[in-house]
């Protein structure tokens, strides 16, 4: 295990620990926008990460949803404190921390840390991935018609009409299944471990899928916008499946 790694688990347990202890307690919450909150925890878990980030890695930039981008060198680390804040502030049990490393832009390490069920999802680049120590792969459902999917819809759902709701139609009637967790971090952690078979989901932000993306692909899953670019971080959309759905998926979404 490589020291970017054994740092970014170890943030993550701890920033999990303080989201933990939080969960169903009375929260402080703000809004960002109509449906988008965040709360105390958000920010103590950030609080946390980023100081343990910073005392290892002083020379790195770091990319975080609550306080933005600090500039650094080639080294750039992608962190969400809370990825779920709207289940965790409404005591709905999905919600994780995701910690990514990419160097010039290219994905080398991610943490996805589930505080409510203790399972902390990781991956190095080129060396497969794991939850909890043992070796996760995707699943080998080979059409729709078997497979169960998540997705999630964007912030500006009641005003932007490419809100992904046709999509969420044209899936719910040709897959065994269609869920909406709330946490895209733990959606593609998932499709690691086989549990779903694909996902897809429209502007998210690196730190939303950093991790989980890497973690997926590591499992033998593929990672692409809908237009099947590989260079998917900060772009319009992403899909994430086992592989095998991947052509299929990409057909529906265009």
């Amino acid at each position: 295990m490589s020291q970017y790694l054994d740092v970014a688990i170890a943030a993550a347990r701890q920033a999990g620990a303080v989201v933990r202890d939080g969960y169903g307690q009375a929260v402080t919450i703000t809004h960002k926008g109509a449906i988008d909150l965040v709360t105390e925890f958000d920010k103590r878990s950030e609080t946390l990460i980023l100081g343990r980030l910073r005392e290892a890695f002083p020379s790195h930039a770091i990319n975080s949803e609550e306080s933005g981008r600090a500039a650094g060198d080639e080294y750039e680390w992608l962190v969400d404190p809370l990825d779920g804040t709207t289940n965790f502030a409404h005591k709905f049990p999905v919600f994780s921390v995701s910690i990514a490393l990419t160097r010039q832009r290219r994905l080398i390490a991610g943490v996805v840390y589930d505080p409510l069920r203790d399972e902390l999802f990781s991956a190095e680049d080129g060396q497969g991935a794991r939850l909890n120590g043992a070796q996760i792969h995707v699943s080998e459902i080979g059409g729709l018609g078997q497979a169960l999917l998540s997705t999630g819809f964007p912030y500006d759902v009641r005003s932007n009409p490419n809100n992904n709701l046709a999509e969420f139609t044209r899936f719910q009637l040709l897959a065994q299944g269609v869920r909406r967790t709330g946490s895209a971090a733990l959606d593609c952690s998932w499709v690691a471990a086989g549990r779903l078979d694909g996902f897809w989901e429209l502007r998210l932000n690196p730190w939303d899928v950093g991790a989980g993306a890497l973690i997926a692909r590591e499992a033998g899953g593929r990672v692409t916008t809908y237009g099947g670019d590989d260079d998917f971080l900060g772009k319009d959309s992403i899909l994430v499946t086992n592989g095998a759905l991947h052509a299929e998926m990409m057909r529906m979404l265009k």
